[in-house]
């Protein structure tokens, strides 16, 4: 296990350095063609560390902007989201991640949405961004938790991904991934070979609901998730 682990990071590094040199050219057409470049880079990617993609309900995949709102369980998880997801989506992610060499630019060249929850003004700002993003018609994609579970389980979920989609009127798409924990646990350097299971679950509509609904709204999609996750939360 050891010996694939430095096998994956040795190769992986220089895999991601390929796709982002010859990738980020293709931005200054349109930012679509180097989001297409990372589905090929995060395939790439599952494929060093010996990952196979289970996807069910694919047919729940939305033909109009959503917001898809996934569990958070390992580093697996984004690469996981590129490979079983064939549209054009954008991430809303931590401003942290656009400060790492040539990996945050090549985000930010994609048009990927950072968010600063340190700053409310700024993380309102952010969510504004991707509200109006959904309504020029590409999709969001949002870690409700945060961050990713130190155990496997669900943590609470934050209202921003549900906020987005109530001001966009977009529905919200939940997708429940198991198995990903077990390959690359947070804090742990030991890549596993094996498995991740991605369920796509029907739409949840925002259509009319107001902030009023948005407990109920958050809840709801948490309990879907969490009764497909391996590591159900307490």
């Amino acid at each position: 296990m050891l010996i694939h682990t430095l096998l994956f990071h040795s190769c992986v590094y220089l895999w991601t350095f390929l796709v982002i040199l010859f990738g980020v050219p293709f931005s200054f057409i349109s930012p679509d063609y180097l989001h297409n470049c990372a589905i090929i880079w995060a395939k790439g990617c599952l494929r060093l560390a010996g990952v196979r993609i289970k996807v069910e309900g694919s047919e729940h995949l939305q033909n109009r902007s959503a917001v898809y709102i996934a569990n958070h369980q390992s580093q697996f998880d984004i690469l996981a989201m590129y490979a079983c997801l064939p549209i054009q989506f954008r991430w809303m992610a931590k401003r942290e991640l656009f400060d790492i060499p040539l990996f945050g630019m090549a985000m930010r060249r994609c048009d990927y949405i950072p968010i600063d929850r340190s700053n409310r003004r700024k993380a309102m700002q952010s969510m504004i961004t991707a509200a109006q993003r959904i309504k020029d018609g590409t999709s969001v994609i949002v870690f409700p938790e945060g961050t990713r579970s130190p155990d496997g389980k669900l943590l609470p979920f934050k209202k921003g991904g549900f906020l987005i989609a109530l001001k966009a009127q977009a529905p919200i798409v939940p997708i429940a991934i198991d198995g990903s924990f077990s390959l690359l646990p947070r804090g742990s350097f030991l890549v596993r070979p094996g498995e991740i299971k991605v369920t796509i679950l029907p739409a949840v509509e925002t259509c009319n609901l107001t902030n009023k609904e948005l407990d109920t709204l958050i809840n709801e999609v948490r309990v879907s998730i969490a009764t497909l996750t391996e590591e159900k939360s307490g």
